[in-house]
């Protein structure tokens, strides 16, 4: 025990000087010792590395879902199953149906679509045809309601146990809010097919199928940040030529959804190993048939010769870009070069195959599917040029 004494001026005329015994563990009560501090400092660091991984982990499942929907709906729109479901349920509609009533009760509200009417319907279609489009459709927003309650569950379980890094929540909002809007621009474009046409809005197709993609390249990049985060990096940049890959990307995306949406993807012709179908269209490689007479923005936009001549030759400019961007990040990440390369190639080659195939279902699901995981890879590359990571 220690005596400390008090000055005499400290003590009121009504007392005598006296000493005080202090005891001095009470100052390691208040403070913690070096060792403390540095034990304290060691675990937030060890929950954020956790927390940041769980987070990563959880986005790539998401990720990987969004791929998987991306196919199922390149077999929906192939099938011409889109607008087998003429109404929007996001709970009930979870149910197919069941009893014979309640499968006429649809087949009767398909049978007021334009689709039916002029397509299906003199085509001789039965119940038991359109429960085959149904289901594709069926499960197309199964997969959908199922990513939604995959990401915003588990978004609520971290943000009420606060394991969600500072900055993210921002960002993970506007993710969940993406999914939500492709929910809502997914029934826009169905009903462009339930009353106007016999097939859905070109544009609007494209809007979903952007919407998805982004939404796709927003979880992988997010995940990537997460695992630097993990590891004490910064934040990756999107600039350079990372954004000028992307951005080309895009372009070539949307054409290719817009070749999708009108049909155009066997307006160059068929055949396998014909020339005249790939790389000429039609036998030249400028197709016949062009319509300029509504204006050069229809004509980029929606003649479906002009459209797919675009989307095939962009495809070049594209390829040239990424070749560029792999090899930015070969010399420390080749595994992430490897990966781009043979995405594009993959791609180049099922997008000549869907062609001389007449648009064989199988093989053009596969050149979306591809497409998906096309746009993983160059965002996982222009993570890695935006955020100087070396290996």
């Amino acid at each position: 025990m220690t005596q400390v004494k008090l000055p005499n001026n400290f003590a009121s005329d009504d007392f005598a000087p006296r000493s005080v015994t202090l005891d001095p563990t009470i100052s390691l009560a208040i403070l913690p010792s070096r060792e403390q501090g540095a034990d304290m400092i060691s675990g937030a660091a060890t929950d954020v590395r956790k927390n940041s991984l769980a987070l990563a982990r959880w986005l790539f499942i998401v990720a990987l879902m969004v791929v998987m929907i991306v196919a199922v709906g390149g077999i929906t729109r192939l099938t011409e199953s889109g607008v087998s479901i003429t109404e929007w349920k996001p709970v009930t509609g979870t149910i197919p149906p069941i009893t014979d009533a309640q499968w006429q009760a649809e087949f009767d509200a398909y049978r007021a679509t334009p689709q039916y009417q002029l397509v299906n319907g003199p085509a001789g279609m039965t119940l038991e045809s359109y429960k085959f489009i149904f289901f594709w459709e069926w499960v197309h927003r199964l997969i959908a309601r199922t990513i939604g309650l995959v990401f915003a569950v588990p978004l609520a379980w971290f943000w009420v146990k606060g394991r969600i890094p500072q900055g993210y929540k921002p960002r993970l909002l506007a993710l969940l809010a993406l999914g939500a809007a492709q929910g809502a621009v997914g029934w826009w474009m169905v009903k462009s097919g339930i009353v106007n046409d016999v097939k859905v809005s070109h544009f609007r197709l494209a809007a979903h199928l952007l919407v998805a993609l982004i939404t796709l390249g927003g979880l992988v990049w997010t995940a990537l940040d997460l695992i630097a985060l993990s590891k004490g990096k910064p934040r990756a940049q999107l600039r350079g030529l990372g954004l000028v890959a992307l951005i080309v990307l895009l372009v070539q995306l949307f054409y290719g959804a817009l070749v999708a949406g009108m049909r155009a993807g066997t307006s160059a012709g068929a055949g396998w190993f014909s020339m005249d179908a790939w790389p000429l269209m039609q036998g030249k490689f400028y197709p016949d048939g062009v319509d300029w007479a509504l204006g050069a923005a229809h004509a980029f936009l929606s003649d479906p010769f002009l459209v797919h001549f675009i989307h095939r030759w962009w495809a070049w400019g594209v390829v040239a870009v990424l070749v560029v961007l792999a090899r930015a990040v070969r010399k420390d990440h080749r595994a992430a070069s490897i990966a781009l390369h043979s995405a594009f190639g993959t791609q180049v080659l099922l997008g000549i195959f869907t062609v001389w195939s007449g648009v064989a279902l199988w093989i053009a699901v596969l050149h979306q599917l591809v497409g998906a995981l096309l746009v993983a890879t160059t965002v996982w590359c222009a993570h890695l040029l935006g955020s100087g990571e070396r290996a």
